[in-house]
């Protein structure tokens, strides 16, 4: 492949990034160009179109022939749709998470592309966040992991609940580093500004015996991005927002025979994560193989995430279990 031609569908919030990112990356990289932008917006993909010096498109079939790959932003509802039909031209692709509105779309998707030899990359951001990369190889044996992604209502509408908004990040890293899906699930979640839930807590056990504690909101007036793993070596504090890291370990025995605690805070570069998604995507592409973010790894996300949704109580059945507790 000599040049990879891309496009973005769906040029909201984050496909506006993409297309930046991509641009971008064509400062880097000659064999990456951005081919051309898909909204059926007319007028949004007509104001970032020429911006960027990109032409524009309303109808994804319009592009396919084109390019080799395809970025998509588009809402949930519409990612089986959008990805089926670049998979069946052979155009290989970016799906911003969660993979699917469902897991039998993602299921479906992954077939596809397995048959046809396709990538699907799912954009599981925050696996690509400096602070995460930094400590990613030395997070090996996790026994307990609290995670909190917290913030405000977006000011962008959102098609799904809190758990595939903002808990499948956290979902996603803890089940790459202990290397397997949860065995019990248990899971708490409230809505409170839309009509799904909009806060959430779960409790994951896995079979090797680590446990996540994650809690995850979009109606909290401060920002949190932190997950903290405990293992038998050390403990790592990573906060996402702010790309830094804590770790701390027992030092050597001192002349007593103690072994005191040493906590260092890394020294951190801090990097543009959505910038390294894009350059390890485009490895994938040219290499013919997933380096990281596999559509595998999107589906389990995407399975224990529907897992800790169906775990949670109905508000209904809370309300007639306290009515029956009072009586």
């Amino acid at each position: 492949m000599s040049k990879i031609r891309m496009a973005v569908i769906g040029v909201g919030h984050m496909g506006r990034f993409h297309c930046e990112k991509i641009r971008a990356l064509e400062a880097d990289d000659a064999d990456v160009e951005l081919t051309a932008v898909v909204d059926s917006d007319a007028s949004r993909a007509a104001e970032l179109g020429d911006s960027l010096g990109v032409p524009v498109e309303s109808d994804l079939a319009a592009v396919l022939e084109r390019i080799d790959a395809l970025v998509v932003a588009v809402p949930t509802v519409s990612h089986a749709d959008v990805v089926g039909q670049a998979l069946a031209a052979d155009v290989d692709v970016l799906v911003e998470k969660p993979i699917a509105a469902t897991l039998e779309e993602a299921e479906k998707l992954l077939a596809t592309a397995s048959e046809r030899g396709l990538v699907v990359q799912v954009g599981h951001l925050e696996w690509f966040n400096a602070a995460m990369e930094s400590v990613r190889e030395r997070v090996t044996r996790p026994r307990f992991v609290e995670a909190h992604r917290m913030g405000p209502f977006p000011a962008r509408a959102t098609d799904v609940d809190v758990v595939r908004d903002l808990m499948i990040h956290d979902i996603d890293i803890i089940q790459r580093l202990v290397g397997e899906e949860p065995e019990r699930v248990e899971s708490i979640g409230v809505p409170v500004i839309t009509d799904k839930v909009d806060i959430a807590n779960a409790r994951l056990t896995f079979p090797c015996g680590s446990v996540a504690n994650i809690t995850a909101s979009r109606v909290s007036p401060t920002p949190m991005r932190k997950i903290r793993f405990f293992q038998p070596d050390g403990y790592f504090s990573i906060d996402f927002g702010e790309q830094s890291v804590v770790i701390a370990q027992r030092g050597a025995p001192d002349e007593n025979g103690e072994r005191p605690v040493k906590i260092d805070q890394l020294a951190i570069d801090r990097g543009d994560a959505l910038l390294s998604q894009l350059r390890a995507f485009v490895r994938s592409v040219r290499e013919r193989r997933v380096v990281a973010g596999a559509g595998t790894e999107g589906l389990a996300a995407l399975r224990t995430a529907f897992r800790v949704i169906d775990a949670m109580p109905s508000f209904d059945d809370e309300i007639a279990a306290a009515e029956v507790s009072s009586s």
